[in-house]
């Protein structure tokens, strides 16, 4: 333990990793055990990855707990994140939400984000797509990629609001160009529609250099079934080949 403690440094912290994630990862549990909050976070966080330590998810899962419940928001959405994966505790939807909704409450994005999706789903929580609509908006609104994604959806299809095919157009187009992989297809789908062939492949290629696989062989199926030769050609050129 550190003497004097001042606090989370991320300048520090940043020169720290330059040198090495382990000297990284010292200076954070140096403060964690201290009592900061910020470094209890990334502190859990390195001890999930495995970044500069052996990786132990049920200490990360204590150190998040730790930084929660002094009022971390990103702890908390972590801590959602593993009771809904797993991660160094079991599997409790009903769990996640709640630090999901917690993560919210407290004006974190990401928490937002994740419990509109619990909400949405119904999982662990009583389905309310109502509610999901409100908080995926409210995500968007502080400029969250993936759920102004999600949020377009809901115009594009008037799923709990009036249709606007504008607004999900906008949607779209700005969760693209924030680099969300899924903003980056969907606006490649809208593109395609108003035949823009050449603009689409290029968002569809970056969006799919970073999807994961299960994505990207959704999009294999949805560019398949599509009659128009231009779509074939794209999933010719830019999704890799089944199997790689």
């Amino acid at each position: 333990m550190v003497a004097d403690v001042s606090g989370f440094d991320a300048m520090v912290f940043a020169q720290r990793l330059a040198d090495g994630d382990i000297g990284a990862f010292d200076y954070v549990m140096s403060l964690a055990h201290a009592g900061d909050a910020a470094a209890q976070t990334i502190g859990g966080q390195m001890l999930l990855d495995g970044q500069g330590c052996v990786a132990q998810p049920a200490e990360g899962v204590y150190w998040f707990m730790q930084a929660a419940h002094q009022h971390s928001p990103m702890a908390m959405n972590m801590l959602g994140r593993c009771h809904e994966n797993g991660w160094g505790t079991v599997v409790d939807y009903p769990m996640a939400a709640v630090w999901f909704r917690r993560a919210a409450e407290h004006g974190l994005d990401w928490g937002m984000y994740n419990y509109a999706h619990m909400l949405e789903r119904g999982r662990g929580i009583g389905s309310d797509r109502g509610a999901a609509f409100l908080w995926f908006g409210r995500a968007a609104a502080l400029g969250h990629a993936r759920a102004m994604n999600f949020l377009a959806r809901y115009y594009e299809h008037g799923w709990e609001t009036d249709q606007d095919t504008i607004m999900a157009r906008s949607l779209y187009e700005r969760s693209a160009l924030a680099g969300d992989y899924r903003g980056e297809c969907s606006w490649a789908s809208v593109l395609v529609a108003e035949e823009r062939f050449d603009d689409a492949a290029i968002y569809l290629e970056r969006g799919l250099s970073k999807a994961p696989a299960a994505f990207i062989e959704a999009m294999r199926e949805t560019l398949g079934s599509s009659g128009n030769p231009r779509v074939r050609e794209l999933l010719s050129t830019c999704l890799p080949a089944s199997g790689t």
